[in-house]
């Protein structure tokens, strides 16, 4: 059987920069610019945007890199995850 995925998904918020956002998906997610550009818009526009499907130890290793690094910078930038 399959192991269950896991979206992550990023949320907006009214102070996490568009730049921030973007080294996020490059360095965490892995995605190029243009990838990281597309989804920090639905951020942006949608109040979320989907970085990802992983298995549960990897989604939640993901949305604990993501937590970390924003409050190392001072970004209330959020991750969350949920069944994909």
């Amino acid at each position: 059987m399959e192991p269950k995925q896991y979206l992550v998904l990023l949320l907006n918020d009214d102070y996490t920069s568009m730049d921030f956002v973007i080294d996020v998906l490059m360095n965490i997610f892995h995605k190029n610019y243009q990838e990281a550009e597309r989804i920090m818009l639905d951020v942006h526009k949608k109040d979320r945007g989907v970085c990802g499907v992983y298995t549960y130890e990897v989604a939640e290793t993901k949305v604990m890199q993501v937590s970390k690094l924003a409050r190392e910078q001072g970004f209330p930038l959020k991750a969350t995850m949920e069944e994909a």
